[in-house]
């Protein structure tokens, strides 16, 4: 649900390699299904506020080198804004609507360069607004958007951006509708940015597998990887069973892998991924969003293979993820940040992740 401009590569390798040495942390301790979760205490937990039902959140850094944390309130019709160091609350933005500036339903969230993304189920469509003052900076997706929840851009060229989003468009009573009606799951967008915001967008392409293996029968939440020529996208549930992550290709085209099968005890939510080394090397982290027993699943970027599981101390059925490798005052190796319970955000330190898991905090592979 996050995702950092590629032109800042540079510094999330430096990023990386940041920070002094890891800090103990609690051993690991079985969970109801036997899997091993090593518990982390969180670095803080911002105010909660059942009132705006808070889905996702990305980064942004700051002219004065700071970090704003971004936060989707979907009852509220609102972002908000908090510091990523002390999870202090800054401000919020905008009101229940259609007009520019407000939100109906906003749900998956992302930030590029000076603007942040938001997409609006309600409202069908991406709305664009440019930082620090959050000025409505354009729409697109009116016209192909049915119940879009999730997104994920890059850039391919100065000014100009794919951006895929996730369509979760149901039939009249909300079923799934039949696997062969499932393949315009994803629509992908070239949107071309200008100084004032979006200068022009149109679809490009649709996708999404009709089959038993590679359907997504609920979707939300992508995630692309173009270095390992992958989309990552989490089917939360199946037949009411916990689901899996499903791995496409940047063509739209299902791989025939899964991520994670037969981990997930809840639905697959947040997806992240650690991305920062030049080499390849790296993790993913995914949600396991349940009310007693949630957890971060960790796996290896190039192989996909499980490395690790950990919980927190007190989050709580975690929707919306972001992993903010960047240095910051308080967090020199980076932060990976978790919705708790759709009410406020927790932050728990990289150096903590990896001193529990046994992570590299270099990129060495």
């Amino acid at each position: 649900m996050c995702l950092r401009p590629v032109v800042v590569a540079f510094a999330l390798a430096l990023a990386a390699c940041a920070g002094p040495a890891p800090r103990p942390v609690a051993p690991p301790a079985p969970t109801g299904d036997g899997i091993a979760a090593t518990e982390i205490v969180e670095s803080f937990v911002t105010a909660l506020t059942p009132v705006d039902n808070i889905d996702s959140i990305a980064t942004w850094v700051t002219p004065e080198g700071g970090t704003w944390l971004i936060a989707t309130a979907k009852d509220s019709g609102r972002l908000i804004v908090f510091d990523g160091d002390s999870g202090a609350t800054l401000r919020s933005i905008g009101t229940i609507g259609s007009a520019p500036g407000q939100f109906d339903r906003p749900n998956g969230i992302a930030v590029f360069g000076d603007h942040v993304f938001v997409v609006e189920r309600d409202n069908h469509r991406v709305q664009v607004l440019q930082l620090p003052d959050f000025v409505p900076a354009g729409t697109f997706g009116e016209r192909a958007l049915v119940k879009p929840y999730g997104l994920w851009l890059r850039e391919t060229a100065p000014g100009e951006l794919e951006v895929d989003v996730t369509d979760s468009y149901q039939n009249p009573d909300d079923s799934v509708p039949p696997l062969a009606e499932l393949s315009a799951r994803v629509k992908r967008f070239r949107v071309r940015m200008g100084d004032g915001g979006v200068e022009a967008a149109s679809a490009i392409l649709t996708y999404g597998d009709t089959t038993e293996a590679g359907a997504v029968r609920w979707i939300e939440s992508i995630v692309g990887d173009p270095q390992h020529d992958r989309v990552l996208i989490p089917e939360e549930y199946i037949d009411a069973e916990p689901g899996e992550i499903r791995v496409y290709d940047h063509g739209g085209r299902y791989r025939g892998q899964d991520m994670g099968s037969g981990l997930f005890g809840g639905q697959p939510e947040g997806l992240a991924l650690y991305d920062s080394c030049a080499d390849g090397s790296g993790f993913w982290i995914a949600t396991d969003q349940q009310l007693d027993s949630n957890r971060f699943h960790v796996f290896d970027r190039r192989t996909l293979a499980h490395v690790g599981t950990f919980r927190g101390r007190t989050v709580q059925y975690t929707d919306g993820v972001a992993l903010h490798p960047l240095p910051t005052a308080r967090f020199p190796a980076g932060v990976f940040y978790a919705v708790h319970h759709d009410q406020g955000v927790v932050a728990f330190d990289w150096r903590d992740i990896a001193a529990a898991l046994g992570l590299p905090l270099d990129c060495a592979p």
